[in-house]
């Protein structure tokens, strides 16, 4: 049984109704018979799942993993078959979707910090009126968007 040692994309992307995973060097690595094997992207070198079913499309393709000049070659398939990279996909895919989570809320972000800090500005505008420091007054002004 070939285990998986690491596994972790360059980057995950949701393309319609498929999620891809790309991996590079040095972060896709099994191990077989107590030896350590790392990725090279000479043929293959992404994952293709269908977002709703979670299957995999692209079972066709080869991923290459060296190790000195050993070399082995298996496709996508076969490694899903005798190897445990479910579990590592699984988890892949459970962190991309707390990302994407937090990605939605941080875009939301930016409209607040806005509105929070034009209402600041007018508090500070009301302060320098009832103070009738009429220098900050008029420096305020300058930020105040219309």
């Amino acid at each position: 049984m070939i285990l998986v040692q690491l596994m972790k994309p360059f980057y995950t992307k949701y393309e319609g109704e498929s999620i891809k995973m790309v991996f590079a060097y040095q972060y896709f690595s099994i191990r077989k018979d107590d030896e350590l094997f790392h990725f090279i992207p000479v043929e293959g070198k992404e994952i293709i799942l269908n977002a709703k079913t979670l299957q995999v499309e692209n079972l066709s393709e080869v991923f290459v993993f060296q190790k000195g000049n050993r070399f082995i070659r298996l496709p996508l398939y076969q490694l899903l078959l005798v190897s445990d990279i479910h579990v590592h996909l699984q988890s892949i895919l459970e962190e991309a979707n707390q990302v994407d989570k937090q990605g939605v809320s941080i875009e939301g972000t930016d409209e607040v910090i806005k509105l929070l800090e034009q209402q600041n500005l007018e508090r500070m505008i009301d302060f320098a009126l009832i103070t009738k420091d009429e220098s900050l007054f008029n420096t305020l002004l300058q930020y105040k968007e219309i």
